[in-house]
């Protein structure tokens, strides 16, 4: 039988190029974008698109059944940043959307699904070197308990109704295709645009501020080999632990002037600064390296290149 995906969030950073890169693999009318924005046009002409309301449970069931769709990649989420405005709204959609396909799954319609968590699931009382997979779990703000929440629901459905779960804990993600959403690491992309479009950027987190990051080349692959492992690999059932990059927005801005030796930074901390340092600095990532093969390409001269190069292109700016 082949595969039939639904990707649900798909108009966001990850979702916009995580639909285009399954479909090279599964075939455009078998990857199913949905969200409840327009997605760019590559995402629209290519393939099906549903315009979807997660929230809403039957318009969710009716499009699995219409498409007989095998696996969902749940990427639906209120980010970080926007969250904190409103909480009441950020759990709701992050956590009643997660129960809606997750007991689509435990009822049978559902072989497979992934659903991404975050470095926002640790805390003040973390370790924030080199993170282990094991540690304790404090998180302050709505979508990293939201996320945590979501981890022990992913191992309770594994071992209570056998349901095919996995997921990655996501670093902060760079990527030129898509615009930030709202979150705290989201400077290591506007960053980018700045330093085209004006040569300097004023960060809202301090010099210092070390953070896991990621190019979005390396999560998406990672992503779906992590849901293409066979199932016996798969031996973390709440959560991997994910990584490449860390660095802080001076080293950061340090690697663009390489590329750019006129480009300058200033700091204005604002609210993100104290999300910031509640999580971890590096992320100790070896589960995911053993059990089922994880490997980054991209290292930090690399990403900058890349970004430059493309956004130059996107932004057409010589």
């Amino acid at each position: 039988m082949s595969e039939t995906i639904l990707v649900t969030g798909s108009s966001g950073q990850i979702g916009t190029e995580l639909v285009m890169n399954l479909r090279k693999i599964y075939g455009n009318d078998h990857v199913i974008a949905s969200d409840i924005r327009e997605p760019n046009a590559e995402v629209m002409e290519s393939g099906p698109f549903e315009k979807l309301n997660v929230m809403d449970r039957p318009q969710i069931f009716e499009i699995v059944k219409k498409y007989k769709v095998t696996q969902v990649y749940h990427l639906v989420a209120m980010l970080s940043a926007t969250a904190e405005k409103v909480p009441e709204a950020g759990w709701d959609l992050n956590m009643k959307s997660f129960f809606y396909i997750m007991e689509l799954a435990r009822e049978g319609h559902l072989k497979k699904v992934y659903w991404p968590s975050s470095i926002a699931v640790f805390g003040p009382t973390t370790p924030r070197i080199n993170t282990p997979q094991h540690t304790i779990m404090e998180p302050t703000t709505v979508y990293g308990i939201s996320k945590q929440t979501g981890e022990r629901w992913c191992e309770y459905y594994f071992n209570k109704y056998g349901v095919d779960v996995r997921s990655i804990r996501y670093p902060g993600l760079i990527s030129w295709k898509s615009e930030p959403g709202g979150g705290t690491t989201d400077y290591a992309v506007d960053i980018f645009y700045e330093a085209l479009k004006t040569g300097k950027y004023t960060s809202f987190l301090k010099a210092d501020t070390g953070l896991p990051m990621m190019y979005m080349e390396d999560a998406i692959r990672g992503t779906i080999e992590l849901v293409e492992a066979p199932a016996e690999k798969v031996k973390i059932r709440s959560s991997y632990n994910f990584s490449s990059l860390s660095f802080t927005p001076e080293v950061l801005a340090q690697a663009i002037q390489k590329e750019m030796p006129d480009f300058s930074i200033d700091y204005n901390p604002d609210f993100r600064q104290a999300i910031a340092e509640t999580w971890p600095e590096s992320i100790d990532d070896h589960f995911a390296r053993e059990h089922w093969g994880w490997k980054h390409n991209y290292d930090l001269n690399d990403m900058v290149k890349d970004m430059l190069k493309n956004l130059r292109t996107k932004l057409n700016i010589k």
